[in-house]
């Protein structure tokens, strides 16, 4: 049977009427709707919790609703998965994938680590779960820096997939760490040319980054912080205006947030149409594709059993740090 994504069947029902319709099968699935920060407002809106990687692992794991849809990429819906097997987990569009999780293969990530014995292996929550169930513990940008510095001192690490990041960790750690050569596009393609004249023309503004960001973004920065961080610095800081190095979704929390301060995207280079950072595969989602994977109960995501075991004994270990 054909994957239905956005039924035609639809097309006449109004905004509202759609959105009503899904809140009914809410009840009726007694279901949970996830969404990450980079989702569009009206998904954000539609969310039962809103939150980055880090946070949305633990509402998936404290969740009791016998069915997950998750707004957010796969490798986010596998998480969910993962920790928990018994329940149903959507995700809106089975193609909402990840830059950064596919730059890491797992049969050339097993080659990686077999290259590189005895290492402990920190794996960023952005990978797929067969390289989650090859790692010995998984971070978030949130506790990036406490989960290296929870090791052992004496123990040689590798961290994967982002080198960013991993070169973020290592400046704030201080520890040498074997980095996986992979980067998320949508930081990478901020514009640090056109950054610079931004803050030229913005010199009262503060520049706010995610750690995924090059080093020069971030040495550039006046905070770095994952998604959850960013939005809390922009409500404490007395400052009016804020220049946003990270995907744009954020906007639409912050802007809610501090509805009186100004909050600009850091731009991106020239192929992007709306000259600013966006993911195109969080943007695959949309409430019709919402209503649609609910109503018909797929995509649902599946995992071997020894797949998903490897990645929860990983992930559980970073829950237990809190």
């Amino acid at each position: 049977m054909p994957m239905i994504l956005d039924d035609p069947a639809l097309d006449g029902i109004s905004e509202y009427g759609l959105r009503e319709a899904l809140l009914a099968l809410r009840t009726e699935r007694n279901a949970v709707f996830l969404a990450h920060y980079y989702q569009t407002p009206d998904i954000q809106e539609l969310a039962d919790f809103v939150g980055d990687s880090l946070a949305l692992a633990q509402a998936a794991d404290r969740t009791g609703a016998d069915t997950i849809l998750f707004c957010g990429v796969h490798f986010m819906a596998e998480t969910a998965k993962i920790l928990n097997p018994g329940r149903t987990v959507l995700l809106p569009d089975l193609d909402a994938g990840c830059s950064l999780a596919d730059s890491a293969p797992a049969d050339k990530f097993r080659a990686f680590l077999d290259a590189h014995p005895g290492h402990t292996v920190v794996s960023y929550i952005n990978c797929s779960a067969a390289v989650k169930a090859m790692s010995d513990i998984i971070c978030t940008s949130s506790n990036a820096v406490r989960v290296v510095n929870s090791l052992p001192k004496n123990r040689p690490v590798i961290f994967a997939p982002d080198k960013h990041l991993g070169a973020y960790v290592q400046r704030m750690t201080g520890r040498r760490l074997v980095l996986w050569d992979g980067v998320c596009e949508v930081h990478v393609d901020i514009s640090a040319d056109k950054l610079k004249l931004l803050l030229g023309k913005h010199p009262e503004a503060k520049l706010v980054a995610h750690p995924e960001c090059p080093e020069h973004i971030l040495a550039e920065a006046d905070h770095v912080g994952s998604t959850s961080s960013l939005l809390d610095f922009v409500q404490r800081d007395p400052a009016g205006t804020f220049i946003v190095a990270t995907e744009a979704g954020i906007l639409h929390r912050m802007r809610e947030a501090v509805p009186h301060k100004v909050l600009i995207p850091a731009p991106a280079h020239a192929n992007n149409t709306c000259a600013c950072s966006e993911c195109p595969y969080m943007k695959r989602n949309t409430v019709r594709k919402m209503y649609t994977a609910l109503r018909d109960g797929r995509p649902a995501i599946e995992l071997p059993e020894d797949v998903r075991r490897g990645a929860e004994r990983s992930l559980r270990r970073m829950l237990a740090l809190g």
